[in-house]
């Protein structure tokens, strides 16, 4: 190939041009660059809300390329055939991309890699979506970390290379390739009704992300210990929408809360921790991919929980009607914004696969529909953090009550009333927007009598001890 042959730049989870180790590579060579997305199975296969983010994601994307003096192109179909084909018409002689860690990511570019080197053709994976990649942290005895505390420990004071700049010029190829338009991949039609909803709590692209970390640092994260907890307050990050595609680096997250620790701000380390956490997921997701879909103690698979979703409990769960207002006001804010607060994730997991007695996989798969801050390892480590099953588990006595984390954590139930619109003469907007997001078969309106429990706390509590006490663990 010429040594000015094009390089394709493969985006995926890593949307954005500022510290992003594989576009400053190609930027560095010379060479032209052809950014590219291809919309393949694993794409294809995302639930509703998070194929409707990436589709947004991807507008912001070519938008911002396009200021830049260059373009995203997008195509549909098999990665490796979609790669061939964009390299025959561009003549480009490398492909560069950021490594993923889910194991169909890995299956997936390991064979682009090798077939591309078969061919003569150039292809390097960089890192970019984590700090700490899975393999470079290993315990005293070689083997990976099962508990966190231990993983943080080994973490925290390493060296963390400093954010790269974002690339000043992205040279353009003297042709483009043909492009799809992204309207007609119409990757918000799964959201239906919940689309026009959910769009407003949006905050798109790498400027919205960087803005909001300087607004966390500025004004948040001095209280972050406690605020964090209070789902009625403006008190987290919320990056996370933004980190799932790559949209800020967690190095660029890392670098403002270290400067935040210095400066004395003492949520700055909470903050930290929250981060390696997330790598600690993906740690996890590495080393045992089976955490994605099968219980990760293996012990726990002959746990008896109720794998049915047709059952009227897991529909209420669902529907945000268990008559739990912590639970119920968790579930809507879901349905209204595509986000929820860590707080309630908690609550709702737990209640879920315990007092419901329900799979943690039930749950799983109803926010792989529904998040826009959707993540494959997080999202699959949380539930089983929940359900007893996961790393970190401690299930005999991590059954949340959902009323008393309420008196502790939203006391004015500023929460509830949020999102909670029966038995109200004036509910809010935002307890109003849950119907209007909503399926309409489900058949519900804000003049319905708000539910009774379907459970009694203390009965569902004591039904999960039960089961837990019989097991042999």
């Amino acid at each position: 190939m010429s040594d000015n042959s094009p390089i394709i730049m493969w985006f995926r989870r890593d949307l954005r041009l500022s510290d992003h180790p594989a576009l400053t590579a190609a930027c560095q060579s010379g060479r032209p660059v052809i950014p590219l997305f291809i919309h393949d199975a694993q794409s294809e296969a995302l639930g509703a809300a998070p194929k409707f983010r990436l589709g947004l994601a991807l507008g912001c994307l070519g938008e911002t390329l396009a200021d830049k003096g260059s373009r995203l192109i997008l195509r549909r179909g098999d990665a490796l055939e979609v790669l061939r084909e964009v390299i025959e018409t561009t003549g480009a002689g490398a492909v560069y991309w950021s490594r993923l860690y889910d194991p169909a990511a890995i299956d997936r570019d390991t064979k682009v890699k090798e077939t591309l080197k078969d061919n003569g053709v150039e292809a390097c994976s960089f890192a970019g979506h984590l700090m700490f990649e899975p393999w470079t942290v290993e315990t005293k005895t070689g083997g990976f970390y099962k508990v966190f505390t231990p993983y943080w420990k080994a973490v925290r004071g390493r060296d963390v290379a400093a954010p790269l700049a974002t690339p000043s010029d992205i040279p353009a190829p003297p042709n483009w390739p043909e492009s799809a338009a992204l309207d007609d991949w119409q990757m918000d039609a799964e959201m239906q009704r919940g689309r026009d909803v959910v769009r407003p709590y949006v905050r798109l692209g790498e400027a919205a992300a960087q803005a909001r970390l300087g607004s966390f640092m500025a004004h948040i994260v001095e209280g972050y210990d406690e605020s964090r907890d209070m789902p009625g307050e403006d008190g987290t990050s919320a990056l996370s929408e933004n980190l799932s595609l790559g949209e800020i680096s967690p190095t660029q997250c890392w670098h403002a809360g270290q400067r935040a620790m210095q400066e004395g701000k003492r949520g700055a380390e909470t903050f930290l921790k929250e981060l390696a956490w997330r790598e600690f997921a993906y740690h996890l997701m590495y080393h045992t991919p089976r955490i994605l879909d099968q219980n990760w103690r293996e012990e726990w698979q002959a746990f008896p929980w109720n794998e049915d979703e047709r059952r009227v409990e897991v529909l209420a769960w669902k529907q945000g009607r268990t008559g739990v207002p912590f639970v119920d006001a968790a579930m809507r804010e879901l349905q209204v914004t595509g986000r929820m607060h860590n707080r309630g994730r908690m609550i709702v997991a737990s209640y879920l696969t315990k007092h419901l007695m329900c799979h943690w996989r039930i749950g799983q798969k109803w926010f792989e529909e529904h998040l826009i801050d959707w993540d494959p390892a997080n999202n699959a480590m949380g539930w089983q953090w929940a359900a007893g099953s996961g790393p970190d588990a401690t299930p005999f006595f991590r059954i949340f009550n959902p009323d008393t984390q309420l008196d502790r954590f939203d006391k004015g139930r500023d929460y509830t009333r949020r999102w909670i619109a029966e038995g109200r003469a004036k509910p809010g907007d935002e307890a109003l927007a849950y119907f209007d997001a909503i399926p309409r078969r489900w058949g519900r309106s804000p003049e319905d009598d708000y539910p009774d429990p379907i459970v009694d706390l203390s009965e569902g509590r004591e039904r999960a001890l039960d089961a837990y006490r019989n097991r042999d663990f």
